[in-house]
């Protein structure tokens, strides 16, 4: 059975173990360990398992079946009865534990959680229609087939070599990243990449700088690590070095396409903020997170490139260009904090799904990620037209700049952020999925528009929805 049933107390004769056995068995029934339509295993094998005469369980069964929390069906067994509404609520015992002082997070809803809305603009989320699941079906099968006739060994907690240095390869054709299968380390996406930067590199009291608007998770995860988060503005050209408190141990920014309002952060930029970090102890974590799709003019090279002193750390994710559910990220580290990086892995979870990995190796070197990247590209590009298209005909709306990525972003003209917080609840209650840029910023009023998950044959009729609510 699923629930372990444990007899308490000696219970010596026959009717005594009897007693013991119900008594066990109602405890499990009323505190919900056994739910109602549950099966319970034929009196013989209870009787086995508990080391009791056969007896014992089915006197047990037969009480407990008329006092109603029983039913014995024939042919089919014996099961749990449902319980009156009015059974007493389940005892919990005494919880003198806490979190430690400081500790103000919770989890935060996932768009998996949530109903998937009719006219879903919601950011983040690739369409997984275009997902070539047969190509991947087969890799993943072929890798479980051999590791199924290999040694059970635990793996590299740094990733499977090919995947490393198929990372390496494809970040050299597609980014102009000069990397070696040594420089990456495999790790379950972006959040955990940060997570591993973090515990490695800061210490309580450390100030990490982030983007202001941002990307809400990294900065509680360096807060989580007891770090003191500081906003730093965004500007046309990308993050205002300027601004930059001196003290800073630790930089995040998004350069190639940044969250959430869409720009790339301009060469200038990108020079001024490597020279800040040149004569200082901190370091850049540069997340380029879904630049793969590409919309208009050639990306400007990363930080991690234009980097000659070592102070970036480039972190990736195959979650916007596959699938979320897959998991799979990476980090490109320098020399000196490679080594701590590896080990704070190996102390967290160990390694990772080595079948996946190893399937997703063969994924990239049989040009079948390309492939996929240039027809979800296209598709996502015709959404994107679509979108811009109508945004940009909206007197309220100013659409933002941006080249790559799977949302655009537009800004009120004339209105605040309660204003636009209003209008996304509004097209909510009518099944239009807009994100507004509150939960990113307090002063920017405008709108995140995601267009992975919209089905392409409903994009215009949620598009109207939402420009109605704007007059």
């Amino acid at each position: 059975m699923d629930v372990v049933i444990e007899l308490s107390g000696p219970g010596k004769g026959p009717g005594e173990k009897t007693v013991l056995v119900y008594r066990a068995l109602r405890a499990a029934i009323v505190d919900g360990r056994l739910p109602a339509g549950h099966r319970l295993p034929p009196s013989r094998a209870l009787a086995s398992d508990l080391g009791v005469a056969r007896g014992s369980v089915a006197t047990a069964y037969e009480r407990l079946a008329a006092e109603g929390f029983l039913t014995a069906r024939v042919g089919s067994g014996t099961f749990v009865a449902p319980l009156p509404a009015t059974r007493p609520p389940r005892r919990h015992p005494a919880d003198p534990l806490r979190p430690r002082a400081g500790w103000t997070f919770g989890p935060v809803p996932t768009s998996g959680e949530e109903p998937v809305p009719r006219y879903d603009f919601r950011s983040g989320i690739p369409d997984a229609t275009l997902f070539p699941f047969d190509t991947w079906r087969r890799l993943v099968s072929a890798e479980l087939r051999l590791r199924a006739n290999g040694p059970g060994t635990y793996a590299a907690p740094a990733g499977h070599p090919a995947l490393r240095a198929a990372i390496a390869r494809s970040l050299g054709y597609g980014r102009s990243v000069r990397a070696t299968a040594d420089d990456v380390v495999v790790t379950n996406g972006t959040q955990h990449a940060l997570d591993l930067i973090a515990r490695v590199l800061l210490k309580p009291g450390d100030v990490v700088a982030v983007e202001e608007p941002g990307y809400p998770p990294a900065g509680r995860i360096f807060a989580a690590a007891g770090a003191r988060v500081t906003g730093v503005p965004v500007d046309e050209d990308g993050l205002v070095v300027s601004a930059l408190p001196g003290n800073a141990r630790l930089v995040y920014t998004t350069p190639s396409h940044q969250f959430p309002l869409g720009g790339a952060m301009s060469l200038d930029r990108r020079r001024e903020l490597l020279d800040w970090a040149r004569g200082r102890p901190a370091a850049i974590v540069e997340d380029d997170y879904d630049s793969e799709f590409r919309f208009a003019a050639r990306p400007l090279e990363p930080l991690y490139s234009l980097d000659t002193v070592g102070r970036v750390l480039y972190v990736g994710t195959f979650s916007k260009t596959m699938l979320p559910m897959l998991r799979t990220g990476f980090a490109l580290l320098p020399p000196g904090l490679r080594e701590a990086v590896v080990a704070a892995r190996q102390l967290s979870d160990g390694y990772g799904q080595m079948a996946v990995q190893a399937a997703l190796a063969r994924f990239i070197d049989e040009g079948q990620l390309a492939r996929h990247v240039r027809r979800a590209g296209r598709a996502y590009g015709n959404r994107r037209s679509r979108i811009l298209g109508e945004l940009t005909a909206q007197p309220s709306l100013r659409v933002l700049p941006s080249a790559a990525g799977l949302h655009v972003t537009a800004v009120l003209r004339d209105g605040t952020p309660a204003d636009a917080a209003r209008i996304s609840a509004a097209a909510f209650a009518e099944g239009v999925a807009v994100e507004d840029l509150t939960p990113y910023s307090a002063t920017h009023a405008g709108f995140v528009f995601g267009f992975g998950a919209i089905d392409p044959a409903l994009l215009g009729e949620g598009l109207a929805i939402f420009t109605r609510l704007l007059r």
